[in-house]
């Protein structure tokens, strides 16, 4: 058989090979595009196949229409068949990245049906008219004749073009212009390509016209896209040195500089906080009241990062502000209550376990709302749970009057106070680390001083959790006695 290839079947040709190499381009282009939204570049994927499958189908039927032979006869039904085929597939594709640029999400679930639907209808249509030359069939000549049903062979393809233009025109605004533009480019030239093609003789200005459209389209799509990720990257590299310097603003509000109080034989204190995310909710607190009065504060707000963040900030401050009037925990407590509840609408809370002790005779007097049980040792003794009684949390409900009560600290004792992250660390089995685990952990040497004692309480802790991701703020505060006998030695 010799095919006889006129100038015109050169160009088609050229035409062809040409838009297959650029589909295959795109395609190659896309899977690189790792920062291109993952629907988005799947859809343009499957776009391009078929646009490719398309076209190739599209010229083969051209080459061989006309052509003698019962093969050729086979082969033209079949690629005419891949070809109306693959024109509903381009126009579902076409419709699918419509739906995800224009951001639809209200009623998506009913218009991803309709168009599933109408894809349905098309390949159902072509399947049950081909074996009856319904919508097109080959003469005694092997040319191709449109067939009766053949305008139903579009019905599809223009349902979803429709639905392509009403969206755009309902989500103008929520669609960048130049997007809108490309796309109304590939909804036309076609049309106006084929009104051309029908003065020419023969030259395929369909092919050129898609695949120009949808390459034009892809390439506008792709500038968007990376411009919006480029936007997004510049916003999350901006939140992200914002809060790097939130948590640095937050360290520097905690004390910090160790040791704490060198000219204050008579104690020795250290404490640390290691936040779940940048920014924590926990904190701790010491200062002296007065030259014979030492506070220490440890609470745990609700709530995570940011926003438990600056909560966390004005807690400390009212807390610290109301134990330098009062001098008192529970006086302390009950006024920060009424002072954050009176101004509370997010409904947050804190938990707080707040001490005074008496550096003269190291009666320590404290005050507890709902925070964890402090952990005490006496001299030459172990480490043991000291079960408080608990008031209710800060900032829960107005009105209530926190009761203290006394621990009489002799020379040589320690105490230890925490956060509730530390006893609900979990492992990669779900375990909790328990109070029993921490009270081991510093019962390993409880002759340590305080910040060897933090410091392996927290190699514990790392230990038993491993690799399981940190849900939560370690905090801890660890506070020697050494009482004013010492001042001599």
């Amino acid at each position: 058989m010799i095919f006889d290839f006129s100038v015109i079947d050169l160009i088609n040709v050229l035409f062809i090979a040409n838009g297959i190499g650029v589909c295959a381009l795109c395609i190659l282009q896309m899977a690189s595009a790792t920062h291109i939204r993952k629907e988005v570049r799947g859809y343009f994927r499957a776009f391009f196949s078929t646009i490719a499958l398309y076209i190739g189908s599209h010229l083969a039927r051209e080459i061989l229409d006309g052509m003698p032979g019962g093969a050729i006869r086979t082969a033209l039904y079949i690629v005419t068949f891949i070809e109306m085929f693959a024109a509903g597939i381009m126009a579902h594709m076409m419709s699918m990245l419509v739906l995800v640029v224009c951001k639809r999400q209200s009623h998506i679930k009913p218009l991803l049906i309709a168009l599933y639907v109408v894809l349905g209808f098309h390949i159902v249509l072509l399947a049950v008219c081909w074996p009856f030359d319904l919508l097109y069939y080959f003469n005694a000549n092997n040319e191709y004749t449109r067939g009766s049903l053949y305008l139903l062979s579009n019905l599809a393809p223009v349902l979803m073009l429709l639905l392509d233009m009403f969206l755009l025109i309902y989500h103008r605004k929520n669609v960048d212009r130049h997007v809108k533009i490309a796309f109304w480019i590939y909804m036309i030239a076609p049309v106006v390509a084929i009104i051309i093609q029908s003065f020419s003789r023969g030259v395929q200005y369909i092919i050129f016209a898609t695949v120009a459209a949808a390459v034009y389209m892809f390439s506008v799509i792709m500038r968007d896209q990376t411009a919006k990720y480029e936007q997004q990257r510049n916003e999350k590299s901006r939140i992200e040195t914002e809060l790097t310097m939130a948590s640095s603003i937050q360290a520097d509000m905690l004390p910090n500089v160790y040791p704490a109080f060198p000219e204050r034989p008579e104690f020795d204190i250290y404490a640390s906080m290691d936040p779940a995310k940048e920014v924590g909710g926990d904190f701790y607190d010491f200062f002296l009241i007065d030259d014979d009065h030492l506070c220490l504060t440890i609470a745990d707000v609700s709530g995570k990062g940011v926003p438990a963040a600056l909560f966390m900030m004005a807690s400390k401050i009212i807390l610290a502000n109301n134990a330098l009037i009062s001098k008192s925990a529970s006086a302390t407590l009950t006024a920060a209550n009424h002072a954050i509840c009176s101004n509370n609408r997010e409904d947050m809370f804190v938990t707080v376990w707040l001490g005074i002790l008496e550096l003269s005779t190291g009666k320590l007097t404290a005050a507890n709302a709902g925070h964890e049980f402090p952990i005490i040792r006496k001299p030459d003794g172990n480490f043991e749970l000291f079960k408080d009684k608990h008031g209710f949390v800060i900032g829960g409900t107005d009105g209530i009057q926190y009761k203290e009560y006394e621990i009489q600290l002799e020379p040589g004792s320690k105490l230890f106070v925490y956060t509730d992250g530390i006893p609900e660390a979990n492992n990669g089995h779900k375990e909790l680390f328990g109070t029993d685990r921490l009270v081991a952990a510093l019962n390993k040497d409880p002759s340590l001083a305080p910040k060897a004692l933090t410091e392996q309480v927290k190699r514990s802790v790392d230990e038993f959790v491993k690799d399981a991701e940190q849900f939560d703020d370690l905090t801890m505060l660890c506070l020697e006695y050494r009482g004013y006998e010492n001042e001599n030695e």
